[in-house]
């Protein structure tokens, strides 16, 4: 990997991993076309750690009262009554499914499903699903119920795929649940926790191993950290402003403009899809 490519594919990290839009979609994209190659679902999950840091310093305060609040619940049936506990508790539910199924389906996810086609598919497919939550949906609810957990948990586990978005997956079953976009976003962020650093932690051996082809090597996937953090931390606050105000028609279009024109490439064989 060349120093250009750990640092774009950074600066693309940083920006869209917490637009609807796929990061992972769109670092897989970005690669293969300006690049010739696939940067490696290695790269993609430890880069995401930057972003990840990103988020635990802007809701640094939230995440402290979250895990103060579901200690003292460990002890204090009083404590167990707050809304700090309860969403302490939600955020764990909802990472068990991309917990275990990124586990249990690991291989497939550095591999076939990496296929520029079936991103290309996805990126279409939960573009409009995305679109119906966003124009049909109540939005009227800002608490949490362990439904949501549950619904939107399940629908980050979709994420493993790339096209489908993390942040697109939990945004559209927030949103199908009634939860205003706020919200739903802001949840969204904090799901992405536990299982992001999960799984970028436990790539680290296979970026220092370079066991992936293309591989980057420490400093490149230092920086290329470093930027995703910088920019995905300007990401966040943009969003939240965002979406109090305006819908996610923009997202939708884009990610169909994107899905279309990705399949007319490999249709034409000017990118290979693997």
């Amino acid at each position: 990997m060349s120093w250009l490519q750990a640092i774009v594919l950074g600066l693309v990290q940083g920006l869209t991993e917490f637009l609807p839009i796929s990061s992972s979609g769109h670092i897989r994209i970005v690669s293969t076309l300006f690049f010739g190659n696939d940067a490696g679902a290695s790269f993609t999950a430890v880069i995401q750690l930057g972003t990840e840091v990103a988020v635990l310093i802007y809701f640094a305060k939230d995440i402290g009262n979250f895990i103060a609040a579901w200690f003292k619940g460990l002890f204090s049936k009083a404590a167990r009554a707050s809304e700090d506990y309860r969403m302490a508790w939600y955020v764990i539910i909802g990472s068990i499914p991309i917990s275990v199924l990124g586990y249990l389906f690991k291989d497939e996810i550095r591999s076939s499903l990496r296929n520029l086609w079936i991103t290309a598919t996805t990126l279409i497919v939960f573009g409009l699903l995305l679109g119906l939550a966003d124009h049909f949906a109540s939005h009227i609810r800002n608490k949490l119920q362990l439904k949501d957990a549950v619904g939107m948990g399940l629908a980050q586990a979709m994420a493993l795929i790339p096209g489908v978005s993390r942040s697109g997956g939990t945004l559209t079953a927030g949103l199908f649940l009634g939860l205003d976009r706020a919200s739903a976003a802001r949840y969204s962020f904090l799901l992405a926790l536990p299982a992001v650093f999960g799984a970028g932690i436990f790539s680290i051996p296979d970026v220092l191993d370079r066991a992936e082809p293309n591989a980057a090597s420490v400093p490149q996937m230092v920086v290329a950290t470093i930027v995703s953090f910088a920019v995905g931390y300007a990401t966040i606050a943009w969003l939240l402003r965002y979406v109090s105000k305006h819908s996610y028609s923009v997202f939708v279009w884009y990610r169909l403009l994107l899905g279309m024109v990705l399949m007319g490439l490999l249709s034409m064989g000017l990118i290979n899809a693997t």
